[in-house]
């Protein structure tokens, strides 16, 4: 119709035809972008399409990124599936916006980091393919900032535009580095999360900083007490592939279009190329077109810049029964042929071949290489098994699996965990499991994290100083006790944190034994209560101990527990095995000399009716006890400082 009418107009314009006023006005909002005539509207009719783009009554993380891409032709695979490399851009450059949003300075260059302090480590589950036509939405945010890095967590979900629903296709972290125009490192300023999520979201994120940190420990620690020698597993109808079949190396050239205004590559360009290499090497194994199931990590270890030529590697270090781990690795030169390389990257991925039914197929054995391709078949079975065993830990639910797990390698598992074990026999049997100290204590404190940044707690009962708050779930029923205590937080974690002396102020206890000195941070208990079990016996406990000082101003500092199984100490017909799920201390400072101490617990179903009695009001004991803590705490204060300053 516009059209129409500009013909109409440009017709009457030649021909000296006067044009009335009301049709160049008509015309001119037509032009302006109105594709109909100007109606008359109510006020509020206004009011409501003008409320339709104004923002949500809740306020937005300030931080928060939301990308939605198109999946066309041109970024899918053979499959006419999101290519993985292509998501990988996406995710690196609404990671990266978010990161600018943060609170880096003005004119900070916020990189996917290549701080040596902070390695960087992305791990990508993709659940589900996004076919053609379809619409990818990313959400990144900045969980928190450190003191020159922060994490970014990113959600990536395909929305069906015929049927409307969403798919979720992978979560990621991402650590960025805020640098100066100079080189030297930033400091951030913290973020203050204010939702429930952002704040659990927030907590957890040192610890997933402390696991980057002790990751290269624990893996050297696993490989150190496990076989040196490397024996092939046998498959029936199977012949080993030597691994040097599968070595890809392929060089790309560094464009403006690869690089950010800096002149910096994009990480996610890097990591797309890499994905390439990664996904011949699979297919030069299998023969087939490899799915890619898990990327286990990127380690950004240096920059490099338009211009630059890199050089990517790639081979399967180990091919288990149905998965295989490629290695890949990235290095830089410049121009001249007689500079050292640079190795800028490396990363693991996992990849599995589906029938035609979607489940993997049984792969053919590996190879290795004498030398460095037996370290890394080694490592790659490490890594399979530490993934297993995270997995193990963090997925122990109370109605699925008993709330102890196990500590040690003589411990059985389930059947369903013993299935998934990799077959490799460069470790224990696949009917133990060995969990790595590291992710039993992440998970310990984690979930003590979690259940403290939950929103719904309610004042249930006060007494004087001691409040009770209550927590009900579907599945749990929680408490919180709390007091203000005139005592510096860092002398009430070191006394609260040991457990041998809690039997002087909790009448339950009646002894706690230190039965492994794990590290400075983590401590294995024998306890035994002095509450009667309805077999009329003492009950004992295997608890581990995890502490944690602040990593930041206005953190807590930390004491969870967690039951444990030990093989040193089973249960025994004397006592009745008791067990915790989640419990511990938080302890904020108030001022130098007051804390706010807090204790956490999710009861069980053995300690629920004790629970239920105490937060009604038919008990006190909880405020007694509770009341018995801040007295102990008063008392020992002066004794504690003597002691810290003689272990200086």
């Amino acid at each position: 119709a516009t059209l129409l009418l500009s013909r109409c107009l440009l017709k009457m314009v030649k021909e000296n035809i006067v044009v009335p006023e009301e049709i160049l006005s008509f015309c001119c909002n037509g032009f302006q972008g109105s594709t109909s005539p100007p109606c008359s509207q109510d006020p509020g009719e206004r009011e409501e399409a003008a409320g339709a783009m104004a923002s949500p009554s809740h306020p937005r993380n300030p931080t928060e990124v939301q990308m939605s891409q198109l999946v066309l032709p041109c970024h899918t695979n053979h499959r006419g599936e999101l290519s993985i490399g292509q998501l990988l851009k996406w995710i690196d450059t609404a990671a990266c916006l978010s990161g600018k949003t943060s609170s880096a300075p003005t004119g900070a260059i916020i990189l996917l980091g290549w701080d040596g302090s902070d390695p960087v480590l992305i791990r990508i589950v993709p659940s589900g393919p996004a076919p053609v036509g379809q619409v990818v939405n990313i959400k990144a945010k900045v969980n928190r900032a450190f003191n020159s890095s922060m994490e970014v967590g990113i959600q990536v979900s395909y929305e069906d535009l015929c049927s409307g629903k969403h798919y979720s296709i992978c979560k990621a972290y991402a650590t960025f580095v805020a640098h100066s125009s100079s080189g030297t490192k930033v400091k951030l300023k913290p973020l203050i999360p204010q939702t429930e999520e952002e704040k659990i979201e927030h907590s957890i994120a040192a610890e997933r900083r402390r696991m980057r940190l002790v990751h290269k420990d624990t893996l050297k620690d696993l490989l150190t007490r496990s076989p040196r020698e490397t024996e092939l597993e046998t498959r029936d109808g199977s012949v080993a592939v030597p691994a040097d079949k599968t070595r890809v190396e392929s060089v790309e050239l560094v464009l403006p279009p690869h690089a950010n205004h800096q002149g910096n590559t994009f990480g996610g360009q890097i990591m797309a190329w890499m994905e390439n290499v990664a996904t011949i090497a699979a297919s030069r194994l299998c023969h087939a077109h490899p799915t890619l199931r898990a990327i286990e990590m990127f380690h950004f270890r240096g920059p490099s810049q338009v211009g630059d030529r890199l050089v990517l590697k790639a081979i399967v270090n180990n091919a288990f029964k149905n998965s295989m781990e490629v290695g890949v690795c990235a290095e830089a030169y410049g121009q001249e042929m007689s500079v050292s390389r640079r190795h800028i990257n490396s990363a693991f991925m996992t990849f599995v071949v589906l029938d035609q039914e979607g489940r993997p197929r049984t792969l053919p054995m590996l190879a290795p290489e004498q030398g460095d391709g037996e370290r890394r078949y080694r490592e790659a079975s490490a890594r399979k098994k530490i993934r297993l065993d995270r997995k193990y830990v963090v997925s122990c639910k109370q109605t699925e699996v008993p709330l102890s797990v196990p500590w040690d390698q003589s411990n059985k598992v389930s059947d369903a965990l013993r299935e998934s074990l990799p077959s490799a026999p460069a470790f224990p049997a696949p009917d133990v499991l060995l969990l790595p100290q590291v992710y039993l204590s992440y998970n310990n404190v984690s979930a003590l994290k979690t259940l403290v940044a939950k929103a719904n707690w309610a004042l249930a009962r006060e007494k004087e100083k001691v409040q009770i708050y209550t927590l009900e779930e579907d599945k749990f029923l929680s408490f919180r006790i709390e007091m203000s205590v005139r005592i510096a937080a860092c002398q009430a974690f070191s006394l609260l944190s040991d457990l041998r002396r809690r039997h002087e102020w909790d009448s339950h206890y009646l002894s706690a034994e230190l039965v492994q000195q794990v590290d400075d941070d983590d401590m294995i208990y024998h306890v035994v209560s002095q509450t009667l079990s309805s077999e009329n016996k003492l009950q004992d406990f295997v608890i581990l101990a995890s502490r944690r000082k602040p990593c930041s101003k206005g953190d807590p500092y930390v004491v969870a527990f967690r039951s444990v199984t030990l093989p040193t100490h089973p249960a025994t017909s004397g006592f009745t095995r008791g067990e915790t799920i989640c419990s511990g201390f938080c302890i904020w400072p108030e001022s130098e000399e007051t804390s706010k101490v807090a204790y956490y617990n999710q009861a069980t179903p053995g300690y629920l009716n004790y629970v239920t009695t105490n937060v009604v009001g038919l008990s006190s004991d909880f405020c007694a006890t509770f009341e018995a803590c801040e007295k102990f705490l008063l008392k020992n204060k002066e004794d504690d400082v003597i002691v810290r300053l003689q272990n200086l």
